[in-house]
């Protein structure tokens, strides 16, 4: 069989002058509001890669205000087609897989299989796992974790023979604890030896909760990890993209936490919406060969964005800003 030659991903280069790492698209947002028929809003989705085009599993808000996934192609990782069906699972067994919703999902590749993680409902707020090999028919897996849980996001190959998810424990409010916790499973059904990786703090604008953002770039030095931080204001929370790096074989140990934001709401489309001022990173995209990685991220809770940084540029400035 001829090897199918992946496409280049999204790019724009950096715009002269502009002195932070990462730097939006110039006709942001990808995806406005009303994108197709019976979906409202389409944020917070998770892009690869896939055969010659981009495959991309998305928030769709419908009419009735309930989220779920719908499946997406584009040939240049901008603009894009989407089913009119959301995605439909199954059981092991062959029955129907009822949720009560679907939102957030992060997409990884791992031996050849699909994986979707996304947050779901069992009595409570909790992180949903299914499987694809085709895009076609999908199969539910047991949900990794009790409730509360949220942010779910897979590492992109085994560690020490183990798979690794990130995830942030919570409660049945908007989440007090807010820190993000790493386990382990020998094969995505049984899950333990959770540790902590890393919490809110002190700086302003993640001094309220923290969540795993895009699915961990593995780099020369390290897991390159985009994350989410937030603060709360007399207007809300605002939802900032901050970057870590973590241990390449302990992901629970920080090797560097960058003390700055990457991206903070700026733009109208981030800070204007049905839930303001939020960037929230979804879904990053390395191409190995340049270096270059597109990040989508939702912006708003109504928009879908995107953005730019090149992997040196982001760990420089992760490190050289480190706490």
């Amino acid at each position: 069989m001829k090897d199918i030659k992946k496409p280049n991903i999204p790019w724009q280069p950096k715009p002269q002058g502009y002195n932070l790492p990462i730097w939006r698209y110039d006709r942001n947002p990808i995806i406005g509001t009303n994108p197709t028929q019976n979906i409202a809003r389409i944020f917070n989705s998770s892009v690869i890669r896939y055969e010659d085009y981009f495959m991309g599993v998305f928030r769709a808000e419908q009419l009735n205000g309930m989220p779920f996934l719908y499946l997406g192609k584009s040939q240049d990782g901008i603009s894009w087609s989407f089913e009119k069906e959301r995605i439909q699972v199954k059981n092991p067994d062959g029955t129907e897989a009822e949720f009560k919703y679907m939102y957030d999902p992060r997409l990884i590749e791992l031996e050849n299989t699909y994986y979707i993680v996304f947050c779901t409902d069992y009595h409570g707020a909790t992180m949903g796992l299914i499987q694809t090999s085709d895009f076609k028919n999908y199969i539910r897996l047991e949900n990794p974790f009790l409730p509360f849980n949220r942010n779910g996001v897979l590492f992109p190959r085994k560690i020490n023979g183990m798979y690794y998810m990130l995830s942030r424990p919570s409660d049945s409010g908007h989440t007090p604890f807010g820190d993000i916790f790493v386990s382990a499973s020998p094969d995505l059904k049984f899950w333990g030896l959770h540790r902590f990786v890393f919490g809110r703090n002190d700086l302003w604008w993640q001094n309220v909760k923290v969540g795993s953002g895009c699915n961990p770039i593995e780099t020369d030095g390290g897991w390159l990890l985009f994350y989410h931080g937030v603060t709360g204001t007399c207007n809300g929370f605002v939802y900032s993209m901050g970057g870590a790096i973590l241990d390449i074989n302990d992901p629970s140990k920080v090797l560097y936490r960058c003390r700055n934001w990457l991206m903070t709401p700026q733009k109208d489309y981030e800070e204007k919406g049905f839930v303001p001022n939020v960037v929230f990173p979804c879904s990053a995209l390395l191409e190995k060969e340049t270096g270059k990685i597109a990040l989508y991220y939702g912006a708003a809770d109504s928009y879908l964005g995107l953005a730019f940084t090149t992997l040196d540029e982001v760990i420089r400035y992760i490190k050289e800003n480190a706490e």
